[in-house]
């Protein structure tokens, strides 16, 4: 029994020798990326080399260019991390062993943020019905060869070829549908040149396609009533009997932001307040609220009635004020104005007085008819001149050094005395 047992153990061993190099040399390593291997410009990304032997040596290497990055060790699951990535790292990148393993298949790394991103939007818009398409239309002024379509919770993404619109801009439509839950999500698009397959642009604006009308509306209405003055702050309440446990506030169409976390009412029902603050001519618009369950952010509810807001006018009076009697126009020119008015009205005044001294002298001097004077004799006409004059000169020294901004008419009426 013993040189039996002993026989056959032999013979295990010597069959494992062979086995084992055999098993070895098909064995096939795995390289992955981690968080992604679509990474921005400048940022950091993990390779992992995973083997099930115990080897202790990775290399890390491209297979195009043949031009291998430092190598590094380590067990089972190894890893090397890229800082920062630069475009030096893209392209299809391996990772082999020794022992005759082979090596791993080609892991494509692309660096983002090498152009100016892209513009995306969606036709005829991002809430869709069940079943129906989508058109999600890239558009950029860079000429690019090729628009990447990406979509947020997916590692793969979809390629079109840019084509020429009239103006010089590239632009690609994607048609997304019939609507699912597998399609609903957040988009984004990047641009490509061909001379640079795996350096991309910078990614386009989120667009999120959302799926409506899978529960009843919840109701909108507006805390101070659907027309407001300006500068009155504005709050709409939207509110549903289902659990929505958030709501979702739109104005003509577009989305106001994130969703708002739902509470009970006083009356028991589930409503969210948006405040949009003080109100100006823009927020006028017809308003809809949706409501949805966090765990399904894309799957929302029917719209809301429509809500049609107004902001008009101004919540402060728009006329002057009454003047105190007292009050002359002149109090509400500026500084500069009023001296100038003073200086003009001094000077007004004084050549009118001037003007009168000047036709008395006149018509002293010369024996002819002059204002409502008649021809008199020509002794009493001289002594009245004298007199009048001399009244005259006094009035005028008088009169030009006292006028203030508002002179009164009964200084002129004084006149009458001549």
């Amino acid at each position: 029994m013993r040189p039996t047992l002993l026989s056959l153990l032999s013979l295990g061993f010597c069959v494992s020798l062979r086995i084992w190099p055999a098993v070895g040399k098909y064995e096939k390593l795995s390289l992955s990326t981690w968080p992604s291997p679509v990474v921005p410009l400048g940022q950091t990304v993990t390779l992992w080399c995973h083997s099930r032997s115990p080897l202790k040596r990775f290399t890390l290497f491209k297979r195009d260019g043949n031009r291998h990055l430092p190598e590094f060790q380590g067990h089972y699951f190894n890893n090397v991390t890229l800082v920062p990535v630069t475009r030096e790292h893209t392209g299809s990148n391996m990772c082999s062993g020794a022992y005759q393993i082979a090596s791993s298949d080609p892991l494509q790394i692309v660096v983002t943020g090498v152009f100016t991103k892209p513009s995306i939007s969606a036709h005829p818009g991002p809430l869709m019905q069940r079943g129906e398409n989508v058109t999600l239309r890239c558009h950029s002024p860079v000429v690019f060869d090729k628009f990447i379509l990406q979509q947020e919770s997916s590692t793969g993404h979809f390629q079109r070829r840019g084509e020429m619109l009239t103006g010089g801009h590239a632009t690609a439509d994607f048609v997304i549908g019939p609507m699912t839950l597998a399609t609903v999500g957040t988009y984004r698009c990047y641009g490509s040149l061909s001379g640079s397959p795996y350096e991309w642009s910078a990614p386009s604006d989120p667009v999120d396609v959302v799926i409506t009308g899978l529960s009843k509306k919840p109701s909108l209405s507006a805390q101070e009533g659907p027309v407001v003055r300006s500068g009155e702050n504005v709050t709409l309440v939207c509110s549903s009997e289902s659990a929505f446990d958030q709501f979702h506030l739109l104005r003509d169409g577009e989305n106001l932001g994130c969703p708002l976390a739902g509470g009970r009412s006083p009356h028991g029902a589930l409503q969210a307040e948006f405040p949009l603050g003080p109100g100006t001519p823009a927020h006028s618009g017809v308003y809809r609220c949706y409501g949805s369950f966090t765990r399904s952010p894309y799957l929302w509810s029917d719209s809301s009635d429509p809500l049609f807001l107004s902001v008009t006018g101004s919540s402060t009076g728009t006329c002057p004020s009454t003047m105190d009697p007292d009050t002359t126009e002149e109090a509400r020119l500026p500084q500069g104005h009023s001296s100038q008015l003073h200086l003009l009205l001094r000077l007004s005044v004084a050549f009118i007085y001037t003007s009168i001294f000047l036709a008395v002298l006149v018509c002293h001097w010369l024996p002819i008819k002059c204002c409502h004077h008649g021809r008199r004799a020509q002794g009493r006409q001289n002594s009245e001149w004298r007199g009048a004059g001399t009244d005259v000169m006094i009035f005028i020294f008088l009169n030009v050094h006292s006028v203030d901004m508002n002179p009164s008419y009964s200084h002129i009426s004084s006149l009458k005395y001549i």
